[in-house]
């Protein structure tokens, strides 16, 4: 009985550890991106972009930590994902069971690695 607790946490520690590295990875590519790229797409676009001003001033004195975080979330994000697609290991009831979660996870390790790209090429 233990052995399938522990099967259990872990597939569960699985499904929301993709999750939450994208959420991590996605703030960190913010703030990457927040002094250069953001504020030029969102001005081209007619957005104001001077709220980015205090996130950018607070994110630049640490650029490369976040580049390096934001780069290591995504990749353990699409490691835990890729091996759940692997293993159809989910149980139901856990994050990773649903449709909706997995998919919506995807789109914001892409979105992130787009702000990612952009904090890159507009440094």
């Amino acid at each position: 009985m233990s052995d399938l607790s522990n099967i259990s946490r872990e597939r569960r520690v699985s499904g929301t550890g993709a999750v939450l590295l994208t959420l991590g990875g996605l703030t960190a590519a913010f703030g990457v991106a927040a002094c250069c790229a953001l504020p030029l797409l969102l001005t081209a676009m007619g957005v104001g972009a001077a709220w980015l001003g205090g996130i950018a001033l607070l994110a630049a004195p640490h650029r490369l930590f976040l580049l390096a975080a934001a780069s290591l979330c995504f990749a353990g994000a699409a490691v835990l994902l890729w091996r759940q697609h692997r293993a159809l290991a989910c149980t139901p009831g856990v994050v990773c069971a649903r449709p909706a979660m997995r998919g919506i996870t995807v789109i914001g390790l892409v979105a992130g690695l787009a702000l990612l790209c952009l904090g890159l090429a507009y440094a």
